[in-house]
């Protein structure tokens, strides 16, 4: 905040003590000029608040990083509005996080707030940052970590709804190179983590439909053998499902 604001902040609102004969001021102007003062020193604290958070983003401290990505998590939920308005900075932040070669802390806080955020903001204006976020949510689906994990299939599980049709190539060919991955975290050691993949599965689904290459084919030629065969030995459910969407 540079020295005008502080003294527009600082200088306090008078009410006139004698009105003009000619010109009344209302009451009510006194009233609309307090609150326009407190929205305003609310909006620029929001904005330092981000910005500082933005800095912290980047700091040599892991711990400072992890804080960093926790508070967006938080503005994100209260603030909402900021959120949307300040849109590409907290993306950047966000995806810059989950590529943190250090910490996995911060990885996971990325995770979980990138969540929250595409949630908020509907996925609308990603743009590249979409394909950042895929990238290398993917690869956490095999991670070590349960935690991390359950994070990136929840986040994965978001994005078919925005990829739209500017991203939906580039989409389809993740997630078929993802079918693998799937298959296996369907019956992952951790339950919560199998249950999340579960509904990523789901969501994901329209995206493995097979192309019909040409008129010939049978419907058995087309169909996926590799997928259907695991579906059918441990997730029945499922294959009914996409049997159902025609998606197999």
């Amino acid at each position: 905040m540079d020295q005008t604001q502080r003294r527009i902040l600082g200088k306090p609102l008078s009410m006139p003590t004698t009105q003009p004969k000619k010109k009344r001021t209302p009451m009510m102007s006194f009233f609309s000029k307090v609150s326009w003062k407190l929205r305003f020193q609310k909006r620029e604290h929001l904005k330092n608040v981000l910005y500082i958070l933005a800095e912290r983003a980047r700091d040599p401290s892991a711990k400072k990083r992890h804080m960093a990505v926790r508070g967006l998590g938080t503005m994100a939920c209260e603030n909402p509005d900021k959120v949307r308005k300040y849109k590409k900075v907290v993306l950047d932040m966000l995806v810059h996080g989950l590529y943190d070669p250090m910490s996995s802390e911060v990885i996971h806080e990325s995770l979980k707030t990138l969540t929250i955020i595409l949630g908020k903001i509907q996925g609308k204006g990603l743009g590249s940052f979409f394909i950042d976020i895929t990238l290398q949510t993917r690869t956490l689906l095999d991670d070590e970590n349960d935690s991390l994990r359950y994070s990136a299939f929840v986040l994965f599980g978001q994005l078919p709804a925005f990829a739209g049709r500017k991203w939906k190539k580039f989409f389809t060919n993740q997630v078929k190179q993802t079918q693998d991955s799937l298959l296996i975290h369907l019956q992952d050691r951790n339950p919560q983590v199998a249950k999340a993949c579960k509904t990523t599965f789901r969501a994901c689904s329209p995206y493995l439909r097979q192309r019909k290459e040409s008129s010939f084919q049978s419907e058995d030629d087309q169909r996926n053998p590799k997928l259907c065969r695991q579906l059918s030995l441990y997730h029945p459910e499922l294959l009914q499902y996409f049997y159902a969407n025609k998606i197999l």
